[in-house]
C-alpha cells in the first residue's frame, strides 16, 4: 500500500500537451472494461469522428467518476454552477 503513496512523475510529451477537443462522448462496457470514446461533431456534418478512445477497468472508471465529481465541485465553488442546456439528458454533445 505504501508503494501507491510514493510520489511519481507524469510525463507529458509535447505532441499531447495541446490536448484534443471533444464535444461528444459515447460510453460502453463489457464485464471487464469501460470504453470511453471522445468524439467531435460539427454542426451540419452527419457523422462524428472519434478523437480518442480510453479503455479502463470498472474500478478505474469509478475512481475517475469520483475524481471528476470532486473537481467539478471545486470548479463550481470557484466559478459558479455549470448550467447544462436541456436538463438532465444522458447525452453529451449537440
Amino acid at each position: 500500500m505504501d508503494e501507491m503513496k510514493k510520489p511519481f512523475e507524469i510525463e507529458l510529451p509535447p505532441d499531447k500537451a495541446e490536448g484534443t477537443y471533444s464535444n461528444m462522448v459515447v460510453i460502453s462496457h463489457s464485464a471487464s472494461e469501460i470504453i470511453i470514446d471522445f468524439a467531435r461533431i460539427m454542426p451540419g456534418v452527419p457523422k462524428a469522428r472519434v478523437q480518442s478512445r480510453i479503455i479502463m477497468t470498472p474500478q478505474h472508471a469509478k475512481g475517475l467518476l469520483k475524481t471528476l465529481e470532486e473537481n467539478l465541485k471545486k470548479y463550481e465553488a470557484q466559478f459558479g454552477e455549470i448550467k447544462i442546456p436541456g436538463g438532465d439528458e444522458k447525452r453529451v454533445g449537440f
